[in-house]
């Protein structure tokens, strides 16, 4: 029999059975369903991440901390470190970075006393700043110090803004007291930055700049100044590489060099393993809709035993009896899957709608700081997603369907034209 009349057959005997046919498809478009909204909410919320992470990383910047995890915090780096770093091959260049915390004893006032919003004042060098984070060092209003120049001071976006409130503005005075006035330092404001926005290590919206030269006068350890180098490498796939040269110029843990697209390999490998549990779960599903396929099988082979008998007392072979009711599971598995894939689509962002306002609950936003950004949920429908679901819906329908099958072909002709 040719395969257009059997899938024709097998439609027509889905036909007389509509309720019966109704609920088998049911369970499969369930399944099909939850795969679908799973996965595209899955792959919609990596790309959230990817597009967090290339937002507030510079995938060809390294960052060098001293000290470790395993052995604490260490001594800063001094100036023949730094040159080793720049004479690494694949380094752009490098360029040091010595960081004062603003605590209760090392206060940045204006001239009338009053703190600025800063929490680090970095010591630069405000030409190599520029060139190493250009989309990010750059001026809201005023000028960069120009080389060497000292007594100058650049400040953050919120540094100088405090609850909308301009504390320290181009042109003003600003004072970095230290040991409760025993030691006091003066800068003219040159310059504000931009605003940042994005949460991350480049974020200097709570920073203020001097000098380097000026950094230098403050702290204490002369020979290993500094506690950031920032490395630009030129080109991402070079990054670990360069990383593992520069862990070797120190002794081992001593150093800790924070590589952006290793940790953002790391984070996408995670959501991928999440992602895939989360659809493996929702497999199950689609699991137990073919259970109940062979069952409604089974029955619908005992129901149609004399039918099957007198096709083959016509001369019907067993091949064609096998291919009749594994068509009838292929156009289940068919339907099944093409409505689950529309039903998927529109409860992905149901689901999506309902997790974003469990995320983002009304009235919370005014407590939070005006410039964190939430996290939301979109669904990204993927075309081997949609592929893979319909044809696992297919695949599981036949199989289920097999055994069933099987049992309707091998009926001997004379018993099952006498069942009664």
């Amino acid at each position: 029999m040719k395969p257009s009349k059997m899938l024709s057959m097998a439609w027509l005997n889905l036909k007389q059975r509509k309720l019966r046919t109704a609920l088998t498809t049911l369970s499969v478009v369930i399944g099909i369903t939850t795969i679908i909204a799973v996965a595209s909410l899955g792959e919609g919320f990596r790309g959230e991440i990817r597009q967090r992470m290339e937002q507030g990383f510079e995938l060809d910047v390294l960052i060098v901390f001293p000290g470790s995890f395993a052995a604490g915090l260490r001594e800063g780096f001094s100036q023949a470190d730094i040159d080793y770093v720049k004479g690494i091959e694949n380094v752009t260049f490098a360029t040091p970075l010595i960081t004062i915390p603003l605590t209760e004893d090392i206060k940045l006032c204006n001239e009338t006393g009053v703190k600025l919003g800063a929490f680090t004042v970095g010591g630069v060098n405000f030409t190599e700043m520029r060139e190493m984070l250009p989309q990010r060092f750059k001026l809201m209003n005023g000028n960069f110090p120009a080389e060497n120049e000292t007594g100058k001071i650049v400040l953050g976006y919120k540094a100088g803004i405090v609850n909308e409130t301009v504390i320290a503005g181009v042109g003003d005075n600003v004072s970095l007291i230290m040991a409760s006035g025993t030691l006091q330092l003066n800068f003219a404001v040159s310059g504000v930055l931009a605003k940042g926005g994005t949460s991350s290590i480049t974020n200097f919206d709570y920073w203020a700049f001097i000098s380097i030269e000026d950094a230098r006068k403050i702290v204490h350890n002369k020979d290993k100044p500094y506690q950031i180098i920032l490395v630009k490498v030129s080109s991402v796939q070079k990054a670990e590489n360069v990383a593992k040269e520069i862990e070797k110029h120190f002794p081992p843990y001593s150093v800790t060099v924070f590589v952006p697209v290793a940790f953002a390999r790391q984070v996408d490998s995670i959501l991928n393993l999440v992602q895939m549990f989360l659809v493996a779960i929702g497999s199950i599903s689609l699991l137990v809709a073919g259970v109940g396929i062979m069952n409604i099988m089974t029955v619908a082979v005992m129901e149609r035993t004399r039918e099957i008998g007198i096709l083959k007392a016509v001369g019907a072979k067993n091949r064609t009896v096998l291919g009749m009711f594994l068509a009838e599971a292929l156009l289940i598995g068919i339907i099944g899957g093409l409505i689950g894939e529309f039903t998927g689509y529109l409860f992905s962002y149901g689901l999506a709608l309902a997790l974003n306002s469990f995320l983002q609950p009304a009235g919370i936003g005014v407590m939070e700081r005006p410039d964190t950004q939430r996290i939301g949920m979109t669904p990204a429908f993927s075309p081997a997603w949609m592929v893979t679901a319909i044809l696992f819906a297919i695949t599981i329908c036949i199989v289920f369907g097999l055994y069933p099958a099987r049992k309707a072909a091998k009926l001997n002709p004379v018993e099952a034209l006498r069942y009664e």
